[in-house]
């Protein structure tokens, strides 16, 4: 009896230790420095809105020196974060002189969701939608357009009476476009230059309601009448690996009247087929909903982009796996394909732009309506 009540009483301490021990954890972590949210005030808007300004104007003169002058390199996260662009800023240009256009004007709508206040600044996350403009070199007054929308963390600290970029974090739709050593750039700007823009003008309801549909849902690349969100009956797949071939799926079923099979098919969760991009290639050719017009490096189906229409889909490969998929949804004044995707979302945009990696395989892929 003495021995039970001894194991009880041990029991019984020991519990309370634990108790002690999870109670004690609990007030380390409450009491760890939470970020307050503050009001969203027309002085944050304008000071974002300033720096993204600068920034774009940085880009159009590829101004490194001003690009510069925007970050505190005094943090490894601002190093980071300046290096980053300098990376962006250098494709940019490279595209554009592979293509023979030339910027015009870059523009961000920012859109703050919530502001959190730091130690030594302000943390913002944000949505910026980018709109480019460009002409080609031998067409400078006729104006191309697309947009990009990206969701950015951005810290700012204020150093020496001015505010600069510590920390930002987005999804960047440069990231497959560091290498153009491999692409034939005088070749392909004597080709496109000497290109006319396809007669769209017959092309058939459906894909014209693919189209609309994809303007209506990429994001933050949308215009802003429709709020920069997607369809909400869809889960959104990003956190979870990507969005791409969630929305070209939305597009065929939604905007194009495709029917849901058993392969295909969208119930409180997609099937493989319906989210995964390389399902969702192998799907679309073996079921005879799509076929391929042609599959190879940029070199080898530049051309054959021309032959794209509104309504068909690229998908992108890399390392021997299909990693994205967007859909055409017009062509610029040389008959250039632009495409609509999600993650980074995308309005509009040359088919190309951000995948111009030497190790990226193209198939460009006729939807069958």
């Amino acid at each position: 009896m003495y021995f039970f009540l001894t194991v009880k009483k041990t029991f019984l301490i020991s519990i309370m230790f634990i108790l002690i021990i999870c109670i004690f954890s609990i007030s380390l972590y409450n009491d760890s420095k939470a970020l307050p949210t503050i009001f969203i005030s027309d002085e944050h808007q304008n000071m974002i809105e300033k720096i993204f300004l600068i920034r774009n104007n940085a880009f159009l003169e590829n101004d490194l020196e001003t690009l510069e002058s925007l970050y505190n390199k005094n943090t490894k996260l601002g190093t980071w974060a300046y290096e980053h662009q300098t990376i962006k800023m250098k494709c940019l240009h490279n595209w554009a002189d592979k293509q023979g256009i030339v910027f015009n004007d870059i523009n961000t709508k920012v859109i703050i969701r919530h502001i959190k206040d730091t130690e030594s600044g302000y943390q913002y996350n944000l949505i910026g939608s980018t709109e480019y403009k460009y002409s080609y070199i031998d067409q400078q007054d006729v104006e191309n357009l697309f947009r990009i929308g990206t969701y950015h963390s951005l810290n700012l600290e204020k150093k020496d009476g001015k505010w600069l970029i510590s920390k930002e974090w987005y999804t960047d739709p440069f990231a497959d476009s560091l290498n153009l050593d491999n692409i034939k750039t005088e070749e392909f700007k004597e080709f496109v230059l000497s290109s006319k823009p396809a007669d769209l003008s017959n092309i058939n309801s459906r894909r014209i309601s693919a189209v609309e549909y994809a303007d209506k849902y990429c994001g933050a690349a949308a215009s802003e009448e429709y709020g920069y969100k997607y369809n909400k009956k869809y889960k959104d797949y990003n956190p979870l690996g990507g969005d791409c071939a969630n929305f070209a799926s939305q597009i065929l079923h939604e905007g194009a009247g495709f029917k849901k099979d058993y392969t295909w098919k969208y119930e409180k969760e997609g099937s493989k087929a319906w989210v995964n991009a390389q399902a969702f290639k192998d799907y679309m050719i073996y079921s005879g909903r799509g076929s391929l017009i042609l599959k190879g490096t940029y070199n080898q189906v530049f051309k054959g982009s021309f032959k794209l229409l509104p309504g068909d889909f690229i998908a992108y490969e890399k390392k021997g796996k299909i990693t994205h998929i967007s859909v055409v949804t017009g062509i610029d004044s040389k008959g250039y394909a632009l495409v609509n995707c999600h993650n980074t979302d995308r309005n509009r945009v040359p088919w190309d732009l951000g995948w111009n990696d030497k190790g990226i395989v193209f198939w460009l892929v006729r939807v069958n309506y």
